[in-house]
């Protein structure tokens, strides 16, 4: 289909803000936008793909729980609306410390999608429009509006580019090729050159996805049921934890075998990742069953797991399974995994190619440097996973807001959140494949734990105007609660009555000799806040709805109190270098001492910080002593 729109009419409605895609991250910036009081429209190629989830079934997972617990601290949506339709949940890492445990909840997509629109479609000064935009209009090098495949002009102030897996996108199995969006949805082919004109790079990167398959066909008995928790524990802090116990859905395990592998390296040159018909770079964090069998050859099988799409549904996904193979092929293979034997395939896997950027090409605020008003986030950065995209467009709405209030922007940095991590690394790093955030990028994750990501943020998101002052208030009232109880505790003092050693022999820990206070007992691994309750005579009556998080923030506080108190010491090393902000019209050519490449990447990049400027690749610790001895001078 050519691009044919002869007659152009401006829309004179006044929109402030245009997001254009309304996938995870779209979503999350219009919704900012808007509700921080600025008239918004979200286009989008198919309203029915509104959060759509093209490929996995669910919300968080490792150090990703961290982000959606983040962005709804902040004041994002998310979180909100995996807990009302979630079908099963499981805190990961239990057996771990706290810094990674992670909440994992599988979701019903059609309702996460279709709850998510509802939300949308109710929010005041946000609009929601089906419609492709072509072009980003500008003047001077700044945002003034975006043209519509049909023609039409919408002026705006800010633009934010939430686009997905969707521009130019092609998706491909065996030899077939077809030019669509995940799904079979429209792809975007035109905003690209658009984009090119302004001065933007891009580049082509690949993602995958696996079948799905008839519930009906397959052999549970075959397989490894897998349960959720027994006690949910909820994503947003707004949600009230008893209205998340439900009755849930099984996942199941099974595994590949050697006979599957075989059957993938016969067919390997009808690969188009072996071929060379896909010319994008795929995530190595989340490869393709073809590039497990390649490149862990020694191993005797793979993991497998069967999860359901929803309640309504019989349609199953084949996670750890994602492939680009031929349909025949792909229906060998799977019916080599035990449970599978005689599986029908409902939707074919696919590996989709699209169009993204390199994102040192944005501010740390996610605004371009070569176009005033155009902001970016998502997997159009470059990342992979709902939850980084949901991140970044929360942020990229709220410095599109803040732009637009003339207020700096809001940079969250790499001691703050798990956002400021993931976005650092994306505006700073050189990356030849898609982002995934993991919890060994956190330098600081004993401080950035998904428990606690309200005492770190909701504060900023309420400064921000996302966050109510009623939920804020319940916030400093639950602070309150966690430092007295912690004071409370150092000072409570137990002997060696037969009550006290009677608990210990109970929880098999050792016999006390002399008087102890009940915090250096909480500090022993086998103990805790609530094993210690019939001990601890003047324990409080704490509000209920307080009551599980501050527990939980109470145990975590004492038992890992040196460790926290180490970290904390290296936050503040690590500001002092954040804090020593480098001045915009600074002159890297007149500072001697500098090599080529360091100027060179500096006058790139412009860092607002030395402490963003030391993580700029090219730029050594040598330059960034000759950087701080001339800004002294």
């Amino acid at each position: 289909m050519k691009h044919s729109a002869n007659s152009v009419w401006i829309n004179e409605d006044g929109y402030d803000v245009v997001v254009i895609g309304a996938g995870h991250a779209g979503c999350e910036a219009a919704l900012a936008c808007a509700r921080l009081g600025f008239r918004t429209i979200v286009f989008t190629v198919s309203v029915d793909s509104i959060a759509l989830m093209p490929c996995n079934p669910n919300i968080g997972g490792s150090s990703k729980g961290h982000l959606v617990r983040e962005v709804d601290a902040l004041g994002g949506e998310m979180g909100k609306v995996i807990d009302r339709t979630f079908i099963q949940s499981k805190m990961l890492n239990k057996s771990k410390g706290p810094a990674v445990h992670s909440l994992r909840a599988q979701a019903d997509k059609a309702n996460y999608s279709r709850t998510m629109r509802q939300v949308l479609e109710s929010q005041k000064n946000l609009e929601i429009k089906q419609m492709e935009v072509v072009k980003i209009m500008t003047e001077e090098g700044r945002v003034t509006g975006v043209q519509t495949f049909s023609g039409t002009i919408y002026p705006c102030k800010a633009v934010i580019l939430c686009t997905g897996t969707y521009l130019r996108a092609r998706c491909i199995y065996g030899e077939v090729s077809s030019n669509t969006g995940p799904n079979g949805l429209q792809a975007a082919n035109y905003l690209t050159e658009s984009l090119k004109e302004l001065g933007i790079e891009m580049y082509r990167f690949k993602t995958g996805t696996p079948a799905r398959i008839d519930k009906n066909t397959v052999d549970f008995s075959k397989m490894e049921e897998q349960l959720g928790d027994e006690r949910v524990v909820p994503f947003s802090f707004t949600t009230n934890p008893e209205d998340v116990q439900i009755d849930q859905v099984s996942c199941w395990l099974t595994y590949t075998n050697q006979n599957t592998h075989d059957i993938i390296r016969k067919n390997l040159d009808r690969s188009p990742l072996f071929s060379g018909m896909i010319e994008g770079t795929g995530p190595r964090y989340c490869p393709s069953i073809e590039d497990k069998v390649v490149k862990f050859a020694d191993k005797e099988r793979h993991q497998v797991f069967i999860e359901p799409e929803g309640l309504e549904t019989n349609e199953m996904y084949i996670g750890g399974m994602s492939s680009s193979l031929p349909e025949d092929v792909q229906y060998a293979m799977y019916r080599t995994v035990p449970g599978l034997e005689n599986v029908r395939i409902v939707r074919n896997a696919y590996a989709i190619e699209y169009d993204c950027i390199d994102a040192r090409q944005l501010k740390p605020s996610l605004e371009f440097r070569v176009v005033e008003g155009l902001f970016s986030g998502g997997q159009f950065n470059g990342s992979s996973g709902y939850e980084e995209a949901a991140a970044q467009g929360l942020m990229a709405g709220i410095n599109a807001a803040r732009k637009l209030q003339g207020k700096e922007p809001v940079v969250l940095d790499r001691s703050e959140a798990y956002i400021g991590v993931l976005i650092d690394d994306l505006v700073t790093k050189e990356s030849h494949e898609p982002y995934r955030m993991m919890t060994s990028r956190a330098e600081y994750r004993l401080l950035l734990r998904q428990d606690n990501a309200d005492q770190r943020l909701t504060k900023i998101g309420y400064e921000i105007g996302l966050i109510s002052k009623e939920r804020y208030q319940k916030l400093l009232r639950k602070e309150d609660w966690i430092e007295a109880e912690i004071e409370r505790l150092k000072h409570a003092n137990v002997g060696t009555s037969k009550k006290v050693q009677d608990l210990l022999k109970n929880f098999g820990s050792t016999q006390l000799v002399s008087g102890i206070s009940l915090a250096e007992l909480i500090r022993r691994p086998e103990l805790s806040y609530q094993g210690l309750e019939e001990i601890d005579e003047n324990r409080p009556e704490i509000p209920d709805e307080l009551k599980e998080e501050v527990i939980e923030q109470v145990d975590i506080s004492i038992k890992y109190e040196g460790y926290i108190s180490r970290q904390k010491k290296q936050v503040e090393q690590f500001k002092k270098l954040e804090n020593k902000r480098i001045p915009e019209d600074i002159d890297y050519d007149s500072i001697k001492s500098l090599r080529i490449e360091a100027v060179q990447k500096l006058k790139e990049y412009r860092p607002a910080s030395v402490g963003q400027a030391s993580r700029i690749s090219g730029v050594s610790p040598a330059d960034i002593s000759v950087l701080l001895v001339y800004m002294a001078n």
